[in-house]
């Protein structure tokens, strides 16, 4: 006799989408889209200007890939991701990273949580994973935890991480105009904007993955997080540094188990 469904489990993911922004990526994008299909057959794989392959590695496999002529940076990529699965009609988006730090097999984790709560952006945590966390990475993204979650107005587990699922009003958002971060600020700047529209994040728990054969992080620890500072400053300063938000974000930001 055939168990009956989980109600807390994705029925479908003929809604969903996963994208993938790219950059230099050829080491590992294949097999990271490979998993990635085995979890949803809806894939948008952005190739952001590479130059060392990385489109070509995805030749023959049912992929939608969308090429910038020019390398733009991660925040150009989602947007145009987003701009895709907006047209589709997609209800939401699971963003992961190029480079194979990602497991798509924890994406389902992090869709049933969306399922549950629809309103929130759902976030694949790694910073509780701290053994496996490079420390100037772990002391970098605590230091950017502190002031996104005060600008934001609620603790948020890992503010860095780029596992997310993006609902589809989220992704509206993100195309407003009232998000002007380019790089890896966008990533930052979409959660406190969303924050002030209702849309609060939620943390899943995910493993810190760190392949051998992946290629040096985009990710400059001390610039790119000056840059953000810089950047949730200028909003807190707008708002007269918004003293009842940093009171709910310190609180401990809780995180839901995943995949088991």
């Amino acid at each position: 006799m055939q168990a009956p469904p989980d109600p807390q489990q994705p029925s479908s993911w003929d809604d969903v989408w996963i994208a993938i922004p790219a950059y230099q990526e050829s080491a590992t994008i294949r097999a990271l889209v490979l998993q990635a299909l085995a979890q949803c057959p809806r894939v948008i794989v952005v190739d952001d200007g590479s130059s060392d392959g990385t489109s070509a590695q995805l030749q023959g496999l049912p992929v939608t890939l969308l090429v910038h002529d020019v390398n733009l940076g991660k925040a150009a990529s989602l947007r145009t991701a987003f701009s895709h699965a907006l047209a589709q009609q997609a209800s939401c988006v699971i963003a992961l990273d190029g480079d194979g730090q990602h497991d798509p097999a924890d994406a389902c984790a992090l869709l049933a949580a969306w399922r549950r709560h629809p309103d929130r952006i759902v976030i694949g945590s790694r910073l509780h994973d701290r053994a496996q966390f490079p420390p100037s990475r772990y002391r970098a993204n605590r230091f950017a935890c502190f002031w996104i979650s005060w600008a934001a107005g609620h603790p948020i587990a890992d503010s860095q991480s780029g596992f997310r699922v993006y609902p589809r009003e989220v992704m509206r958002i993100a195309q407003s105009g009232r998000v002007h971060g380019s790089r890896f600020t966008f990533e930052s700047e979409i959660l406190i904007e969303a924050a002030q529209q209702g849309h609060s994040t939620l943390a899943v728990a995910i493993p810190g993955r760190y392949p051998a054969n992946a290629r040096r992080s985009h990710f400059r620890p001390v610039v790119d997080i000056a840059k953000i500072v810089v950047m949730v400053a200028r909003r807190l300063l707008l708002r007269g540094m918004a003293p009842l938000a940093l009171w709910r974000s310190l609180k401990p930001a809780p995180v839901l188990p995943g995949r088991q």
